[in-house]
């Protein structure tokens, strides 16, 4: 680990270590409970008959109570969400630029996201679980697992806590807006060549029990495990770049995704906005064509290529190595809905989920060939 995250533990920390997040991520709050606490149950038929019997006002004191712990909760994670998004805005400036055209034109308070995403390596418990367990905690639910064997990757997405306003009742924007899906994707690294397997499991020692804490690591903006040698990260990029992206970035978020159908504007068309980009300099992921789309046609995907930022390696070298970049979706009606009039249509109207050809080719943002292409 970093010395900069190393100065943040304590021998007496608990392994979920709430108050760590707390103190780190947003000092003025006070301490709560990582999980959802029940009320108390007992076998007492007397207290039974006493609480059946409670007053309305005690029962409502205790139910509004526990919704204040709900929103404490919620309060809590997007405000980790909220440091994540930071790191990465301060690191990719053309997400930034984007987010800033866009609101422009638009609603600047209601840009939504449809999901964060972040790439992992499937080993000794540094894979999707390393990050899924923050989101489990706070009522995420595990949904479908995608397999890309040509990259030797898998991946797992997470719909948003039912019972919050994550969908169409909430205001805000980004992270502060409807609670995004989230996507995390692991590098399967037992496929890969010994010599690819052996670099790896060299920064993952370095890194012991870091897995944990990838959540506060994403936050923070920092590796769990040594900087490595661009000699190792070289050797990587040329087996699997997602490898040798994974090593020098870490569990940073690889990428938010803007809710095109949301938009308020003609942008709401994400052919419009493919075009608006364009024009306005931005380069797209062309792999595939810079419109991905579903089999069904009800779920399109765009993306820009990825930002690179200056790295210096533990042997003293300085190159440029890719960060992340910015992705849109459009998710159209159901045919079931398609009846629905415009303002009757909510997001479980929409298609949901995630389709592996689309993904594929996003993956592809941070490539080289992507990275060197020109413009056009």
């Amino acid at each position: 680990m970093t010395t900069k995250m190393l100065s943040l533990y304590s021998t007496t920390m608990t392994e979920k270590m709430p108050s760590l997040y707390l103190s780190t991520i947003n000092p003025h709050f006070s301490i709560i409970s990582w999980k959802k606490k029940s009320f108390p149950v007992t076998g007492s038929r007397n207290l039974f008959t006493t609480t059946v019997h409670a007053s309305r006002s005690k029962v409502d004191h205790q139910i509004s109570r526990s919704q204040g712990h709900e929103e404490e909760s919620l309060l809590l994670m997007r405000s980790v969400l909220g440091s994540m998004e930071r790191v990465y805005l301060k690191r990719n400036p053309t997400a930034k630029a984007i987010l800033d055209l866009v609101k422009s034109v638009d609603d600047a308070d209601h840009i939504c996201y449809d999901h964060l995403a972040f790439r992992t390596f499937g080993v000794k418990g540094h894979g999707i679980e390393s990050m899924a367990s923050f989101f489990l905690d706070y009522g995420y639910k595990q949904q479908e697992e995608l397999r890309f064997p040509a990259k030797k990757l898998k991946a797992l997405w997470f719909s948003p806590p039912s019972g919050l306003p994550h969908e169409d009742a909430a205001t805000g924007s980004g992270v502060n807006g409807p609670l995004p899906r989230i996507f995390i994707s692991e590098l399967l690294v037992d496929q890969l060549s010994p010599q690819a397997q052996e670099i790896i499991e060299k920064y993952i020692e370095t890194s012991g029990s870091g897995y944990k804490h990838a959540t506060l690591a994403s936050a923070l903006g920092s590796l769990t495990w040594k900087k490595p040698f661009f000699s190792d990260f070289q050797q990587l990029a040329k087996e699997s770049e997602y490898a040798a992206w994974t090593l020098v970035n870490g569990y940073a978020l690889n990428h938010v995704t803007i809710s095109t159908h949301r938009l308020k504007t003609h942008l709401t068309n994400i052919r419009a906005l493919n075009q608006f980009l364009q024009e306005n300099g931005f380069k797209l992921n062309s792999e595939g064509g810079a419109l991905k789309v579903s089999p069904d046609g009800l779920l399109l995907q765009s993306s820009t290529v990825a930002d690179s930022i200056s790295f210096k390696f533990s042997d003293g070298f300085t190159e440029s190595v890719p960060c992340s970049y910015i992705e849109f979706a459009e998710r159209l009606v159901l045919p079931q809905y398609k009846n629905l009039r415009k303002e009757e249509v909510k997001e479980f109207h929409r298609r949901d989920g995630f389709e592996v050809g689309n993904a594929d080719k996003i993956f592809e943002s941070t490539s080289k060939e992507q990275l060197t292409r020109r413009t056009g």
